[in-house]
């Protein structure tokens, strides 16, 4: 009996470190006109992907317009309510999980992180206009079961001015959805975000500085990462949290370390190893710590076969050599 009782703890103690060792191997899960099909669900599981951000979206009309228009039906499908639960709900049928990450768009492109109010009457509108985005997806994470509810991306300063309303906004959220909150700050605000110790997971956008080398190497960006990499540990350990990327990524262009952060349609010209460098980097440095629990690549588009390839310099790594590392990576871990 002794002996089965030894057996049983070190079965035991194995199970627990594979849980605490296996990463969240995300995509950013693009929303689609069309509904996700089996065939779009495979092309994740065959790079070993274990989660998925699905992200509807609601709409600013400029960074002082305090309504979010959101869940209509002149979005695309996979933007509402409907659409991301039938996304949610292939996803798990094929044992994927999902983090509910709901997304502002602000007319043409404006950073959210300066959506800010110039009245009282204002932040008020925008408050409870807030509320209705984000409870309406609370509310579909927790009838689909989905494991990670983020409530809120790169709203820096809205943060920054209304902490109370975000510490109300946590409590009002965890009485409609049971599962595990993070929120995606971006790269340079998350050391000011003033509640983690409300969530469960420090949620960061990862898009730091590295290098400015046209092609930089491995090493480079990995001597790169070194004084962010201390300053995200120390934050973790200070707040007794895990950190989850809630997304991370590199352009395939030249230069793609130097300002990560570019979405715009900056035609630096196509560099493949430079993604593949920068992909192989982050895995190298973070993978292996047991503080970091992750993260979701920016981003994976659902029409697999149409998108990404040799001369396209954008965010995704499909179909490209990028994809090749993002498996190995993911297979691993």
């Amino acid at each position: 009996m002794r002996v089965l009782g030894f057996l049983m703890v070190g079965l035991l103690q194995l199970s627990c470190a594979s849980q605490v060792t296996q990463k969240i191997n995300g995509v950013s899960f693009v929303a689609s006109r069309e509904e996700v099909l089996q065939e779009h669900v495979e092309e994740l599981m065959e790079i070993y992907a274990n989660h998925a951000a699905v992200m509807p979206f609601g709409f600013i009309r400029d960074i002082n317009t305090p309504e979010i228009i959101h869940n209509t039906d002149r979005q695309w499908f996979g933007e509402t309510k409907a659409g991301a639960k039938q996304y949610i709900d292939l996803l798990h049928k094929n044992d994927i999980r999902v983090m509910v990450k709901p997304q502002i768009w602000i007319w043409k492109g404006e950073f959210t992180g300066t959506l800010m109010m110039q009245s009282e009457e204002d932040w008020k509108a925008l408050e409870k206009s807030y509320d209705d985005f984000i409870l309406t997806y609370a509310e579909l994470a927790q009838e689909t079961n989905a494991e990670l509810l983020c409530i809120g991306t790169e709203l820096e300063l809205f943060v920054k001015n209304r902490p109370d309303y975000w510490k109300s906004l946590i409590q009002k959220i965890k009485e409609v959805y049971k599962g595990k909150l993070t929120y995606a700050a971006n790269w340079d605000e998350y050391p000011r975000t003033t509640f983690w110790e409300d969530l469960d997971f420090i949620g960061i956008d990862a898009y730091f500085p590295l290098s400015n080398e046209q092609t930089p190497s491995v090493a480079q960006l990995k001597e790169g990462w070194k004084r962010w990499k201390t300053k995200i540990a120390d934050l973790s350990k200070a707040k007794n949290k895990p950190v989850l990327f809630t997304e991370f990524g590199y352009r395939s262009m030249d230069f793609t370390a130097k300002k990560p952060w570019e979405v715009d349609r900056h035609q630096e010209k196509v560099n493949l190893v430079g993604q593949v460098n920068a992909q192989k980097a982050i895995f190298e440095e973070f993978w292996t710590e047991d503080w970091f629990a992750g993260g979701y690549i920016w981003k994976w588009f659902i029409d697999h076969k149409e998108v990404g390839g040799a001369e396209d310099n954008r965010f995704t790594p499909q179909n490209k050599p990028a994809q090749k590392v993002i498996t190995e990576y993911y297979k691993m871990y």
